[in-house]
C-alpha cells in the first residue's frame, strides 16, 4: 500500500513540472524591433533564395534548405540569444550536417532508426562543442529524409547547403543587425 502510495507521490510531482514556472505571455517586441526582424529575414533568405536561383539551379546542388528559415527567426528575430551567434549558427549547422549524411550512410537500411540517430547525435555534439543552434536538428534531419538528390551528394551536404547558406545568412546578419542603434551582432563570436 505505501509503495503505490509513493508512487503516486511521484507521480505528482512529476506532472506538476509540466505547469510550467511563469504565467502569462512573453513581452512584447517594439515595433522598432520587429520592423527589423522583418527586414533582416526578408534580406536574408532573399539572397540565400537569389543565389539559389541564380548559381545552382541546374546543378546537382540547393543552397536553400528549410532549417535556414529556422536559423532567420533566431539571427534577425533574437539577435541577443546564445543560440543565434556565429559559432552557434555555422558551428550547429556544420556538425549536424556531417551527423545527418554519416547517420543515412550508415544506417539508410532502416531510416526511422537514422532520423533518430541523426537528430540525437546532432543535439548532443552541438551541446558537448557549445554550438546549440536548433535548426540544426532539422538539417540532421534533412540529410537523412531528404530526396535521393540530397543523398547523392553525401558529404558535399556539408558545404552545400549547410555550410555556405548559414554563412550568407551571418554576412547579412551582421549588415542588418548592426544598422539600428538598438542592436548588436553578435554578442561573441567564439
Amino acid at each position: 500500500m505505501s509503495a503505490g502510495l509513493g508512487l503516486l507521490a511521484g507521480l505528482q510531482t512529476y506532472l506538476r513540472k509540466m505547469r510550467g514556472t511563469t504565467r502569462g505571455s512573453p513581452p512584447r517586441v517594439s515595433r522598432e524591433e520587429v520592423l527589423w526582424s522583418w527586414a533582416g529575414a526578408f534580406v536574408g533568405i532573399a539572397v540565400v533564395a537569389w543565389l539559389n536561383q541564380r548559381f545552382f539551379t541546374g546543378t546537382d546542388f540547393n543552397l536553400m534548405i528549410g532549417s535556414l528559415g529556422a536559423s532567420a527567426v533566431l539571427v534577425f528575430g533574437a539577435v541577443r540569444s546564445p543560440l543565434a551567434q556565429p559559432r552557434n549558427l555555422m558551428g550547429g549547422h556544420i556538425l549536424s550536417a556531417l551527423v545527418g549524411v554519416a547517420s543515412w550512410k550508415l544506417l539508410q537500411v532502416d531510416p526511422w532508426l537514422a532520423q533518430a540517430v541523426a537528430v540525437a547525435t546532432a543535439i548532443a555534439l552541438m551541446h558537448l562543442t557549445k554550438t546549440l543552434h536548433p535548426p540544426g536538428g532539422a538539417t540532421a534531419l534533412i540529410a537523412v529524409i531528404g530526396s535521393d538528390h540530397v543523398h547523392a551528394l553525401g558529404f558535399l551536404y556539408v558545404l552545400v547547403p549547410a555550410t555556405l547558406g548559414p554563412l550568407v545568412l551571418l554576412i547579412v546578419a551582421l549588415l542588418i543587425n548592426n544598422i539600428p542603434r538598438t542592436r548588436r551582432y553578435p554578442e561573441v563570436w567564439f
